[in-house]
């Protein structure tokens, strides 16, 4: 008999460590904007910020570093002008690409 294990029971998942490369940080962005979900959208843009350091990406986006900890919550809606300098300080930006669902 196989033991059930409780979704409770597993650690919190921290995407943190594995956000070491560029490549990792864009692939990790590019997945979580596919979702659709500012507040995903936000966590994940701190656990970026976790991963380079929070206080060095606060001062590169001139907000404070508690600032940034409230704008980067999993529950939080962050403003475009916010997502914007937190990208800009991480050295990535958000590129609008075409889905080719509406024929022209």
């Amino acid at each position: 008999m196989t033991k059930r294990i409780k979704i409770d029971d597993l650690p919190e998942f921290d995407a943190a460590p594995y956000l070491s490369s560029e490549e990792a940080v864009a692939a990790y962005l590019t997945d979580i904007l596919e979702a659709n979900d500012a507040g995903l959208l936000a966590a994940a843009l701190g656990d970026i910020a976790r991963a380079r350091g929070m206080t060095e990406i606060s001062k590169l986006a001139g907000i404070t570093r508690e600032a940034l900890y409230k704008a980067l919550r999993p529950d939080s809606e962050p403003r475009i002008d916010t997502i914007n300098r937190v990208c800009s300080a991480l050295g990535v930006r958000l590129v609008v690409q075409p889905t080719h669902l509406h024929p022209n």
